[in-house]
This record gives C-alpha cells, structure tokens and sequence, in this order.
C-alpha cells in the first residue's frame, strides 16, 4: 500500500482562502438553511412557498434567505413585487448531492 506524502507549507491554500472555505461550510452548518437549499433544489420559490415547505415564518425565512444571498448560494429575480429565489448555480447542488452521498453510506 502507498503512502500519501503530506502536503507542505508551499502547497497549501493561503489563510484567507482556507478562511473563507471554512466560512462557507459554517452555512451549511445550519439545518434551516439547509432545508431552504433543499427546497430550492429542483425549483425556485417565493419567500411564502419556501416558508411554506420548510414551516417558518416568512421573517425568519427572509433573515436565512440574506446569509445564503451573502455566501452567493442563492439568486434572486424580481417579478413585480414578487422576489423568486433559487440555488445559485451547480456547485451548491453538488455540495448538497455529496452531502447526502457521504452521510447515507
């Protein structure tokens, strides 16, 4: 059997970036944040729908909808008054795809 070498001090990522990796995975630490990706995984929803699927309140929906927006998870497009939010792009349905993988092994 081979044995992987470690990685040295030049191969491993800047602080910074490592921070902001761990600040990203500190999101998905929250089970209501992850019941709103999930429930915008295959759709996207107004804040009702979502508060909805997920039986919160509109408000604390919003506040979960603000943290996901600033760790660029979700998008949003307005439509009249009506704002419709979904997963940001496919690496956030990866990350939660793999998620699912690695805990129901």
């Amino acid at each position: 059997m081979e044995q992987q070498e470690k990685p040295t001090a030049g191969e491993m990522p800047d602080d910074e970036i490592l921070y902001e990796l761990a600040d990203l995975f500190r999101v998905f630490g929250d089970s209501t944040r992850i019941k709103i990706l999930y429930a915008l995984h295959d759709q996207e929803l107004c804040v009702q729908d979502i508060a909805g699927a997920v039986a919160l309140s509109q408000s604390a929906v919003s506040h979960q909808l603000r943290v996901l927006k600033d760790s660029k998870l979700v998008r949003f497009r307005r439509e009249g008054k009506t704002v419709y939010y979904a997963l940001d792009d496919d690496h956030v349905r990866s990350i939660l795809s793999l998620g699912m993988e690695h805990i129901e092994e």
